[in-house]
């Protein structure tokens, strides 16, 4: 796979032979940084925009502001004048404010006592933010105790809590639809569609056939969650001569409807992707595309832009070609059905019975060549919360990794690779979805932890998926699998879009793209209308020199595509807090899923919650944080605490509004008596 090309220099960064470099883990005396929340006494921390250098970045504590000013806000970004306050700390004062980045305050209402002449207050929903704003009167906006508020800081000019003006009232903390509301208005994702983009989007028809292939004659199916609200894909399998398969992956013709510089096109780009919660989607399209003539549904013809794969025996593709046809398909299908059915256990409609030996027949022989090719396949257990209508949580179980899952995940694959070899071949504009390989600090990281286990990797700052993998393999089934898992996690780079082809370390292939989920993720669509445009599919392909915009756009989509996944944990963390708080004082397996210098994380083995064991909480010592080792040591008693051990935890705090839990460590703490009828203090953590 070919190497990332070197960093260039930034326009703006001039080499200056007489000043020295800056130490790795240092900062600027001037730097860019965003505020992330309050301290207890209202004061801001921020952190800095930019962190490259390996470790968590230094937390910021920011001065208060000039009296007759607004307070600072989480989401605000500022130019700081910074100096160091001790390790990984550092104290800043603002020079200047970003008029783009305005802050916010999202939080619960509170209404004022006139018993106790106490104010109205914000309690904050994020758990980074320590402090409340008060409301003065008059800048209520009508709110309601216990309504999710969005609000706005205002000058103050007395020292304490600082204050702030509602400006937006989104609903009752403990309605059905709360929790989404707090990630959604918290994490600024756009969810009310502009009137122009609607009307469009009413305005939509059927697809006609005219020049598209039609494949409706093909049994086609939709394989996908018994949840799922929209299906843009639908696969079909057939054997060939020489023990080969041919492969059909459909695809929603997006691109049809989704013309470049309308209303819709805006909208999608601006949004980025679909952000999924438990109990509701905020589409990247309107419901009348995104579950409507965009949505592969069963006996309805649809528009679809298909690619035909030929693999051989052993998976290798021997050849693909891209059209687009008028499709029908033949079956809704879920994951669970599809396995069933494979496993004998049930019988589907004949249609689809008859084409499940010759879809399995095909993911055998893909996954096969996945094999050879030495992929990294983490086995990370996810999570799935159930939901009352009420909006409870009903219950949180293990999500099942299936076989049908990873068929459909094979055959998707396929196709990506499919369409970027193919622009590749007509020398097109891509947005590639990349995947760095791990840094060298990274890696030595891994090294570190791995060594302890009696595991080990290739010597160098080069290492191949299937590396990683061997190690996975090794240590599968034994109690140390899921340290292993997670530390390999946690050395992999971010996945990224970008019109610069590096490869994807995971998959270990050398170019990939997006190309399935175009209902849902904007990078799709344009891989649509590139191939549109070079295969000469029709009029609605990219636009000619737009690719001059596609680093500005993949810079974009990556980040509406991370803060869609910061939105989708902070929900289900709020579900969970929710879920645990009426058995406060219960003790759980669980297991250290993040060591810092302020704690542990932990993750309960029951239903994959995670919260914090605060550093107060551990027995009385001087305890010292290795983050490379990632262990915490008390320098008096001996004890160590790792990344992945073991742990028995009782839950001391579930605070819903943030989804914050905090936990006591059994082990390590004075004797006495455990719900297991044992001793706590777990001896064998000593060096």
């Amino acid at each position: 796979m070919p190497r990332p090309p070197s960093a260039k220099p930034r326009s703006h960064r001039r080499a200056l032979p007489d000043r020295a470099p800056r130490p790795a883990g240092h900062l600027p005396s001037v730097t860019l940084v965003q505020i992330t929340g309050t301290d207890t006494d209202g004061d801001a921390l921020a952190r800095p925009v930019a962190w490259d250098d390996a470790g968590p970045p230094p937390q910021i504590l920011m001065a208060p502001e000039p009296h007759g000013h607004p307070a600072l806000a989480p989401g605000q970004r500022v130019l700081a004048r910074l100096r160091p306050a001790g390790p990984g700390r550092y104290e800043g004062r603002t020079l200047k404010r970003l008029a783009e980045s305005p802050g916010r305050v999202i939080g619960i209402f509170r209404p004022a006592d006139p018993a106790t002449r106490r104010e109205a207050r914000i309690t904050p929903t994020d758990r980074r933010s320590k402090a409340e704003w008060t409301v003065p009167a008059g800048e209520t906006a009508g709110a309601e105790a216990d309504e999710i508020v969005l609000a706005e800081p205002l000058p103050h000019h007395r020292l304490g809590l600082k204050p702030a003006r509602i400006i937006e009232r989104l609903g009752h903390m403990g309605d059905a639809r709360s929790v989404s509301l707090i990630a959604i208005a918290g994490n600024d994702i756009p969810h009310v569609f502009p009137a122009e983009a609607l009307e469009e989007a009413d305005a939509a028809s059927a697809a006609p056939l005219g020049a598209r292939e039609d494949l409706r004659s093909l049994p086609l199916v939709t394989i996908d969650g018994a949840d799922a609200r929209d299906f843009d894909d639908a696969v079909f399998a057939e054997p060939t001569a020489g023990g080969g398969h041919r492969l059909i992956v459909a695809i929603a013709d997006v691109a049809h409807y989704v013309q470049p510089a309308s209303a819709l096109d805006r909208t999608a780009r601006e949004r980025g992707n679909s952000v999924y919660f438990p109990d509701r989607v905020v589409p990247m399209l309107p419901e009348p595309l995104s579950n409507g003539w965009c949505s592969l549904r069963p006996e309805e013809d649809r528009g679809c832009l298909f690619a035909e794969l030929h693999i051989d025996a052993d998976g290798r593709k021997t050849g693909h070609r891209f059209g687009r046809g008028l499709m029908r398909s033949a079956a809704r299908l879920t994951y669970e059905q599809v396995q069933q059915a494979d496993d004998g256990t049930i019988r589907l409609d004949p249609k689809p019975q008859a084409l499940l030996p010759a879809l399995y027949a095909a993911f055998r022989a893909l996954l096969a060549a996945r094999t050879a090719r030495g992929t990294l396949d983490l086995d990370l257990p996810e999570r799935q919360v159930i939901l009352h209508p009420n909006g409870r949580v009903a219950d949180v179980i293990p999500r099942p990794r299936l076989d049908s899952h990873r068929l459909i995940e094979e055959f998707m694959i396929a196709a990506n690779v499919a369409a970027a070899e193919e622009l590749g071949r007509h020398r097109a504009p891509c947005l590639f979805r990349t995947h760095p390989p791990p840094t060298a600090e990274k890696l030595e990281e891994l090294r570190t932890i791995l060594h302890g286990l009696g595991l080990s990797l290739p010597p160098g700052d080069q290492v191949h998926p299937r590396d990683l993998d061997r190690v996975l393999r090794q240590i599968a089934g034994k109690p140390e699998a899921p340290l292993v898992n997670e530390v390999v996690l946690r050395s992999q780079s971010q996945a990224a879009y970008s019109p610069d082809n590096i490869g994807h370390f995971g998959l270990a292939l050398r170019q990939y793209a997006h190309f399935t989920s175009p209902i849902r993720r904007y990078a799709d669509l344009l891989v649509h209308r590139a191939l549109i445009r070079a295969l000469k599919l029709g009029p609605d392909g990219l636009p000619p020199h737009a690719d001059a915009d596609f680093p500005d756009i993949a810079t974009h989509i990556t980040a509406t595509e991370r803060r869609a996944q910061a939105a989708e944990r902070e929900a289900i963390d709020r579900y969970l807090s929710a879920f645990l708080a009426d058995r406060v004082g219960a003790v759980f397996a669980a297991r250290v899923s993040g060591v810092t210098r302020f704690g542990l994380f932990v993750t309960l083995a029951e239903n994959g919650a995670s919260g914090i064991v605060p550093r107060s909480a551990l027995p009385d010592d001087f305890w010292q944080h290795d983050p490379r080792a990632q262990t915490l040591t008390g320098r008096r008693t001996g004890l160590v605490f790792r990344l992945g051990e073991p742990a028995e935890v009782r839950l001391a705090e579930a605070t819903p509004v943030t989804g914050g839990l905090v936990f006591q460590l059994m082990q390590g703490l004075p004797s006495r008596p455990s719900s297991r009828g044992g001793q706590t203090g777990n001896r064998s953590r000593r060096r």
